[in-house]
């Protein structure tokens, strides 16, 4: 059975830094592409970053912000978000894909496997 731990969400100043967490048992994580997604009130879920074969994607809105990695070894996917602003303010999900291959970053029905979130509120 999959599952998937987010920690390291909290509250912080725009600005500031957080690094978020996802330790996963169950699957191989070199074997599936990895991402973070994060939802807001009132909005739609959306894809931050992901890791697979191909190497890293970013949304727009965090590139040259966030940072996502991967320790095989830890079985841990990680997010470094730096620079953060209050529209970064969600809750923060992993997800598994059942593929290495993430395919384009918003298409979460590629993503079998989801942890039960983190929140992180940025304000101003």
């Amino acid at each position: 059975q999959v599952q998937l731990v987010e920690s390291g969400g909290g509250s912080v100043q725009a600005a500031g830094s957080l690094r978020l967490s996802c330790a996963a048992s169950g699957l191989l994580i070199s074997s599936s592409c990895m991402a973070w997604f994060r939802q807001a009130p009132g909005k739609e879920r959306e894809g931050v970053a992901s890791i697979g074969y191909a190497g890293t994607k970013y949304a727009d809105s965090v590139k040259g912000r966030f940072i996502i990695s991967k320790d095989n070894a830890k079985s841990a996917l990680y997010l470094q978000m730096n620079s953060l602003k209050p529209e970064d303010t969600a809750m923060y999900y992993c997800a598994a894909s059942w593929s290495i291959y993430c395919g384009p970053l918003g298409d979460d029905s590629r993503y079998n496997s989801w942890g039960q979130g983190t929140q992180v509120t940025v304000s101003s």
